[in-house]
C-alpha cells in the first residue's frame, strides 16, 4: 500500500510515517518512481508504535524493543527495558505533583490578603 493509504488507514498524517521511516520504526520498499510501498501488516505496525509512544516510550526504546516484537519473544531484556521505562515515567510522575504542590503554595499564598499580590516569597514555599 502506499503513503498516503496507510496514513488513511491508520490515521497517523503522512509526515509522521516519513519519521517513522526515519526512526527506522517502519520500513517500505520505493517504487522505480520513487513511490514508498508498505506491506500489508505496516498499519499493525503503526498501531503498535503509536502505543508505544502513548505510554510515553521514546523512539530509541520502541526501536530496541522491536526485534523482540517481530520474533514474538518476550526477554528478560526486553521486560528489564520496560520496567527501566516505567521507572522514568514514575520519576517523572513524582516531579510533577512536587511541582504543582509548589505551584498550590504559590496560588494559596497570593490568595491571602496579608499578600496583597504585592509579593510572593517563593523561598518560603
Amino acid at each position: 500500500m502506499r503513503i498516503g493509504e496507510l496514513a488513511a488507514r491508520t490515521g497517523v498524517s503522512v509526515r509522521a510515517l516519513r519519521y517513522y521511516e526515519e526512526q527506522q520504526l517502519l520500513t517500505s520498499v520505493r517504487s522505480s518512481g520513487g513511490q514508498r510501498h508498505y506491506p500489508d501488516d505496516a498499519a499493525d505496525r503503526v498501531h503498535l508504535i503509536q502505543t508505544l509512544y502513548a505510554a510515553g516510550l521514546s523512539s530509541k526504546t520502541i526501536l530496541d524493543l522491536l526485534p523482540c516484537v517481530d520474533a514474538k519473544v518476550n526477554t528478560p531484556a526486553s521486560r528489564a527495558l520496560l520496567r527501566a521505562e516505567r521507572d522514568r515515567i514514575d520519576q517523572r510522575i513524582s516531579e510533577l505533583v512536587a511541582a504543582r504542590d509548589r505551584l498550590d503554595a504559590v496560588i494559596t499564598s497570593s490568595e491571602s490578603p496579608a499578600s496583597g499580590c504585592t509579593h510572593v516569597d517563593l523561598a518560603s514555599v
